[in-house]
């Protein structure tokens, strides 16, 4: 399937652009593109770059673990079991057991290199989270997995050799010769335009929260490295599952917060407005269930009870079990007068993961010679339609790595392509004239939440499309000087896709639900794959 684009953003002589060259250029500082440094590190020359601070990306917001194929849960054949059926018939077990058979390498790995994971005994303690059948969960300082593995990472970064770091960078696009990326145009802290030449470049992007209207997600995750390597030649895949957490912070006005899953892994109930527990009428696992089901439980029991939300209720929990494992939910919550201990929690769902991506393979390579996606912004096969908890921080760790073996032995063989000078005037003469871009994204994310949420219809997709169609042609002939524009046009590029997708999958599976289609298909379990045209 093609979906159409502009193939570059701003028009420019490279050729008169500063120009600096490296070996390897990480774009994205979570734990997969810091893993990728790390991995890159001492071997050659490596420049991360990041469009806010290091700091400024989803690992740091992950609240709830790593996943990790413990004996005490059943092993690596268990934790296989579980992602295959939470993937719902999309998942390539190839890919599964490769990530799942690395899993405790990695946290050895972290630990060695600092990682304060939390402990019981002596030992790591594990916990539970909905669709895995066993404990194997490992955490950090309660609910504050993401910001101690993203800490332990940026110091053992800081430790290696040959590693410098661009902070607010914006990548404005790939520059590719024929069919191999070399590199790319970005926008400089300083807000400069340059090239960096690179013989290999790795997307570590994350995902695309930030085009709806309610999301877990940072300010950054607006889907640039996905639009990125969709104008770049890349193929897209499974665009159409896009996972929404089911339990979110519901304060009218705030951002919305997450919840984690771990509150309910460790005993936490769903309840609505009438303290009703709810869960169980719709699966066995009741809270335990797959994220999928949990949500459109949740967005169903709310239509029933004609509210806005529904509760989280702990408080049945033991007091030193809420201090241990949710410091930081705590300190959400107490800013809006909600004592967690005492209070019910209000949550409803809001969109967390992006499944799809950029396709891969087991060794992060995307089919365009020098060119590697790891983490969210990369389709691995590990999710199928529904991503496993605590499974994205596993694979970004353990895709990173693998994503700096192979470009560094594929840059000593010449297999990823050298640097060459800078050539060409990419871009097309474009008009620039005013625009609201607060609006036009505000307007998009409304857009993506009432017609491409939790629950789709085709009438609903085609509305969106033709939205997304008419905004696009109205857009793509506007050259932006600044980051907001240009993530305006990366949000509607990948809406479009997401959009093309969702139309395309008539049935539901996963974390895609058709309301006009509301059965699994056995003729649906393949792969919808995107490439745009330009």
């Amino acid at each position: 399937m093609k979906a159409p684009t502009q193939r570059y953003l701003v028009q420019c002589d490279l050729r008169r652009l500063p120009c600096v060259f490296t070996d390897a250029f990480v774009i994205g500082s979570g734990a997969a593109g810091l893993r990728a440094a790390i991995e890159l590190s001492g071997k050659c020359e490596v420049i991360v770059a990041s469009k806010g601070s290091l700091r400024d990306c989803a690992t740091q917001k992950a609240q709830g673990g790593v996943a990790m194929a413990a004996e005490s849960a059943g092993g690596v054949e268990s934790h296989v079991a579980d992602t295959l059926a939470s993937g719902d018939g999309l998942c390539e077990e190839e890919t599964v057991r490769f990530v799942i058979s690395e899993s405790i390498e990695r946290i050895e790995e972290l630990t060695e290199w600092g990682a304060e994971f939390d402990r019981e005994n002596g030992v790591i303690a594990l916990t539970r989270e909905g669709g895995h059948s066993g404990a194997r969960i490992v955490h950090a300082r309660g609910d504050a997995t993401g910001y101690e593995v993203e800490r332990c990472l940026l110091a053992e970064m800081e430790k290696r050799k040959g590693v410098s770091v661009l902070e607010g960078c914006f990548v404005i696009d790939l520059v590719t010769e024929g069919d191999a990326c070399r590199g790319a145009v970005v926008l400089d802290g300083r807000g400069d335009l340059k090239v960096i030449r690179a013989g290999a470049t790795m997307l570590a992007t994350g995902g695309c929260g930030r085009m709806y209207r309610e999301t877990t997600n940072p300010e950054v995750s607006t889907g640039d490295g996905l639009a990125l390597a969709c104008r770049a030649g890349a193929t897209l895949r499974d665009m159409e599952f896009v996972q929404f957490h089911p339990t979110t912070l519901y304060v009218a006005g705030a951002a919305r917060a997450l919840i984690s899953e771990v509150v309910r892994g460790e005993g936490g109930i769903l309840v609505d407005k009438n303290g009703d527990r709810f869960m169980q009428r719709f699966h066995a696992d009741g809270e335990l269930a797959s994220r999928d089901v949990v949500s459109r439980a949740v967005l169903t029991q709310m239509r029933e009870t004609n509210h806005t939300h529904v509760f989280l209720d702990i408080r049945h929990l033991p007091q030193e079990l809420i201090d241990r494992r949710f410091p930081e939910i705590r300190v959400i919550c107490t800013r809006f007068d909600i004592d967690i201990s005492k209070d019910l929690i209000p949550v409803r769902p809001s969109a967390h993961y992006m499944i799809g991506g950029v396709q891969t393979d087991l060794c992060g390579r995307t089919g365009v010679s020098g060119l590697y996606a790891c983490g969210e912004v990369a389709s691995t096969g590990l999710h199928g339609a529904n991503r496993l908890g605590s499974n994205s921080l596993l694979e970004a760790l353990v895709m990173g790595r693998a994503v700096g073996r192979t470009a560094i032995e594929e840059m000593k063989t010449g297999a990823s392509g050298g640097m060459r000078a800078p050539s060409g005037t990419p871009g097309v003469e474009m008009i620039e004239d005013g625009l609201d871009i607060t609006d036009m994204r505000n307007s998009l994310r409304s857009l993506m939440n009432r017609n491409v949420g939790i629950e789709r219809k085709g009438i609903g997709l085609e509305e969106a499309k033709q939205a997304l169609e008419f905004w696009s042609r109205y857009v793509r002939g506007r050259e932006f000087h600044s980051a907001r524009g240009w993530e305006l046009q990366n949000m509607l590029t990948v809406c479009r896709l997401i959009v093309e997708a969702a139309l395309a999958r008539r049935e539901s599976r996963g974390a895609h639900h058709r309301l006009d289609f509301p059965e699994k298909a056995g003729d649906w379990e393949e792969h919808i794959t995107l490439r745009c045209t330009t």
